[in-house]
């Protein structure tokens, strides 16, 4: 009679451990993730060291420098006297005509004075002689007669052209391509005239 040999059964340590083997799949996942998120955390990391660098950089340029005064008119020069009611010589020795308005005569070689000339010139001189002054230019600077044209402005910004028409010692006149203000002095005429002040008074 043959024994027969007993063939042992091999155990599977994953069958014999149901439990292990449906738990193995996510402690794999999880060792897989773990990296990706590290690498995530160093890119972004990375990111905000790269954006403070910058800033730290930008903030210790040096401002530039421009070449030129950007605003050349806003240097203040003292009016030496007024020479009438629309012109002034500065302490620099240059004589300003202003833009877009007209005084009546006083000085004029050939032009006796005329109505309301004295008055125009006498508030002109009150409101800027001896007073620092700011010029703005428009398209043409000087006039045949050398003179320097411009608006100009006292130090607590009274726009002198316009404050002369407002108060009627002075009428429009505008010459192109100096016609920066003109509606501007249109529109104050037109109220001194209104209200009959200075010149335009019966």
């Amino acid at each position: 009679m043959v024994k027969r040999q007993s063939n042992p059964i091999q155990s599977n340590p994953i069958q014999s451990n149901p439990i292990g083997a449906a738990t193995a799949p996510r402690l794999l996942a999880g060792r897989e993730s773990r990296p990706n998120r590290d690498a995530r955390q160093w890119f972004l990391g990375s990111l905000i060291c790269l954006l403070l660098i910058n800033l730290v950089a930008c903030s210790k340029q040096e401002p530039t420098q421009p070449t030129t005064n950007p605003n050349p008119e806003y240097q203040f020069n003292l009016v030496k006297r007024v020479i009438d009611g629309d012109t002034i010589e500065l302490d620099n020795g240059i004589k300003v005509r202003y833009i877009g308005i007209d005084t009546p005569e006083t000085k004029h070689p050939r032009k006796p004075v005329q109505y309301f000339g004295k008055e125009a010139s006498e508030a002109n001189k009150k409101l800027v002689e001896g007073k620092k002054v700011r010029l703005e230019y428009d398209i043409q600077q000087h006039d045949k007669y050398g003179r320097t044209l411009a608006y100009v402005y006292l130090t607590d910004g009274t726009f002198v052209n316009a404050w002369l028409v407002e108060n009627g010692y002075a009428r429009v006149s505008t010459y192109p391509p100096n016609v920066k203000y003109q509606d501007k002095f249109r529109e104050l005429e037109r109220k001194a005239r209104e209200e009959q002040k200075g010149l335009w008074g019966k």
